[in-house]
């Protein structure tokens, strides 16, 4: 029984591994980003922690983010360059840690590109306007779209609606 159960989770995995090449659509070098800053101008406008996770490509602990059990109304918006990134109405409960999301605000709104870091495949999430690292995107969300936008609270800047 036990190999069975082997061979199913590697057959998954490989599934899982193909699906997230597929949803691959850039390269991260091909991209032309509308906002360019230097190191020295990103530190200036982001606390060190920010600056760790869109520019470094860390990833902040689970369960340690502003958002991640944020249920206030508003739009979520790119730290770096204020870009709109994702509403809240799209916003779900993964039990991550993590923010996540199963849509983004535009198709355009964010950059899709493959990440193989720490010998796993997976799609990481960028910017499109000036390429923060914001997390990464998994097949294993709910309806309608059955995306998982897993995100870190440090990458986002939350606008609570004013209704």
């Amino acid at each position: 029984m036990k190999s069975y159960l082997v061979a199913f989770a590697l057959c998954c995995s490989f599934v899982f591994q193909s699906c997230a090449q597929e949803r691959t659509t850039a390269k991260e070098s091909e991209h032309k980003f509308a906002v360019v800053k230097t190191e020295a101008e990103w530190r200036k406008i982001l606390t060190p922690e920010q600056y760790k996770v869109t520019r470094m490509k860390s990833t902040e602990l689970a369960c340690s983010g502003a958002y991640w059990k944020n249920h206030d109304k508003g739009i979520y918006n790119c730290v770096c360059c204020k870009q709109p990134l994702f509403d809240s109405q799209t916003k779900f409960e993964s039990g991550t840690g993590w923010p996540s999301f199963y849509k983004a605000i535009h198709p355009e709104a964010i950059l899709e590109i493959a990440d193989t870091s720490f010998g796993m495949e997976r799609v990481e999430i960028l910017c499109s306007r000036c390429g923060a690292h914001l997390g990464h995107v998994f097949e294993d969300g709910p309806r309608p779209t059955g995306l998982r936008y897993c995100l870190n609270s440090l990458a986002l800047d939350f606008v609570k609606d004013k209704k």
